[in-house]
C-alpha cells in the first residue's frame, strides 16, 4: 500500500506542465517512486532519453506538494476513491494504453471486474432514430450484462447511461472536468442514479471546471476503458469519431450504426464503416459474433505430450506460459509482435491443445 506522502507525490507529479502521461510513466519507472523523481536533481533528469531541459526544470519550478495537498484533502472528504496506475484497482483495459493517466478518480459504486465494458457515444444532437438505436442496443445487451461507459454528455452519451440504470445495467460516466462540478448542470438530476448503479471516472483535479480543450483527455478514457467502442449518430466532424479514432489506435473494436447517406448525423458512422474504421452494427448479434461473448469455455483440450511448435509459436507461448493468462494486446507488446499476425498463430496454439480463447480477447494456457 503506497503511503501518504508518495501519494502526495503521484499527484504533485500529476500537476507538473510539459510532464504528461507517457514521460511521467517513463520517470516512475526509471526511478522507482514518485518522491525519487522529486528528489532527483534537474540535471540528472536531462540525462533520460527524452528528457530535455524544459521537461527537467519544470519539476522543481514551483512547490507542487502544496497544491497536492489541498487535492488529497478533497479526495479524502468527498470520499473519492484513487486509482494508481500500477495497482490491480486501475481498470484492466485502461492500463493496457501507453497514455492512460497516471492517477485515475472514482466515485460511486464501480465494480469492473471480470465483466465485459463497452463504449457507447453519438452526437450530441441525437435524433429521434438515433435514441432508439441507443435504448433497443442497451435493452438487446441486458443477457450479456456489460457495463455502459460514455461521457455524461448531450444527446447519444446521457442516453446510454439512461437506458443502462433503466434496464439495471452498471454505467460509468466519463467526465471532462474534477469532481467539484457537474456538466452539463441540468444533468445532475442523474447523478444519484448513476451512483448507486456505477459511478464516475475522471483524471481532472477537483480546481478543473469545464473546458471544451478537454473533450480529447476525457475521450482516452472512454475508449480506453472498455473493449470496444460504438459509435451511435455522429455528423462528418465531431467528438464520436476522435473518440473511435483513438479506440483505433488502442487496437479496440469499433462498430458504427449505418444512416442513411443524406442524413447529416450518419456521415460520420457511414464514413468510418466505409473507410474500414468501424464495423457495421445492425444488431445485438453482430456485437456479440465480433467480441465472441457468446462463446462458451469448451473444456480444455489436453495438451499433447510432445507438440512441434514453429519457431514464432514457440516464442508466444513461452512469454504466455509463465503469464497464464494474457490479453491480446499484452501479448502483442510483449512478444514484439503486430496483433494482425498474431491470431493465426494463437489459433494455431490452440488447435495444438496448449492455448485456450476466452472473453475480451484474452488467452490462457491450457494446464
Amino acid at each position: 500500500m503506497m503511503t501518504d506522502n508518495e501519494i502526495l507525490c503521484l499527484l504533485a507529479l500529476q500537476s507538473v506542465p510539459n510532464i504528461g502521461d507517457i514521460s511521467a510513466k517513463k520517470l516512475l519507472r526509471h526511478f522507482g517512486s514518485a518522491k525519487a523523481i522529486f528528489d532527483t536533481s534537474a540535471k540528472e533528469i536531462t540525462q533520460l532519453e527524452g528528457f530535455g531541459t524544459l521537461k527537467a526544470k519544470a519539476l522543481h519550478l514551483e512547490n507542487y506538494l502544496a497544491a497536492a495537498e489541498k487535492e488529497y484533502d478533497f479526495i479524502e472528504k468527498n470520499n473519492i476513491q484513487l486509482h494508481y496506475f500500477e495497482d490491480k484497482t486501475y481498470p484492466y483495459f485502461l492500463k493496457q494504453c501507453i497514455d492512460a493517466p497516471i492517477l485515475l478518480f472514482s466515485k460511486g459504486n464501480i465494480s469492473i471486474e471480470n465483466q465485459p465494458i463497452i463504449s457507447i457515444v453519438g452526437t450530441r444532437n441525437a435524433t429521434k432514430s438515433g435514441i432508439e438505436n441507443c435504448e433497443n442496443l442497451i435493452e438487446s445487451l441486458v443477457p450479456y450484462n456489460p457495463i455502459i461507459v460514455s461521457g455524461f454528455a448531450y444527446g447519444i452519451d446521457i442516453c446510454a447511461h439512461k437506458a443502462a440504470v433503466k434496464h439495471n445495467l452498471q454505467t460509468i460516466a466519463c467526465l471532462a472536468h474534477g469532481f467539484d462540478t457537474i456538466y452539463p448542470k441540468v444533468h445532475r438530476k442523474y447523478e444519484k442514479d448513476i451512483l448507486a448503479q456505477g459511478g464516475f471516472f475522471t483524471d481532472f483535479w477537483s480546481d478543473c471546471n469545464f473546458d471544451r480543450k478537454n473533450f480529447l483527455k476525457r475521450n482516452r478514457v472512454i475508449a480506453g476503458l472498455s473493449e470496444a467502442t460504438i459509435v451511435i449518430e455522429s455528423a462528418e466532424k465531431g467528438g464520436s469519431l476522435v473518440t473511435a479514432n483513438i479506440a483505433n489506435s488502442y487496437n479496440r473494436e469499433v462498430f458504427a450504426f449505418p444512416g442513411r447517406i443524406d442524413d447529416k448525423y450518419s456521415k460520420g458512422c457511414n464514413h468510418l464503416i466505409k473507410t474500414n474504421q468501424a464495423r457495421l452494427l445492425e444488431n445485438v448479434e453482430d456485437l456479440v459474433y465480433i467480441l465472441n461473448w457468446d462463446a462458451k469455455e469448451q473444456p480444455a483440450k489436453q495438451p499433447e505430450l510432445f507438440v512441434e511448435l514453429t519457431q514464432e509459436e514457440e516464442h508466444i507461448y513461452s512469454i504466455l506460459k509463465p503469464l497464464e493468462t494474457a490479453s491480446l494486446d499484452e501479448l502483442a507488446l510483449a512478444c514484439q509482435i503486430p496483433t494482425y499476425q498474431m491470431l493465426p498463430v494463437l489459433l494455431n496454439l490452440e488447435l495444438k491443445g496448449l492455448v485456450n480463447p476466452m472473453q475480451g480477447k484474452m488467452f490462457r494456457v491450457v494446464k
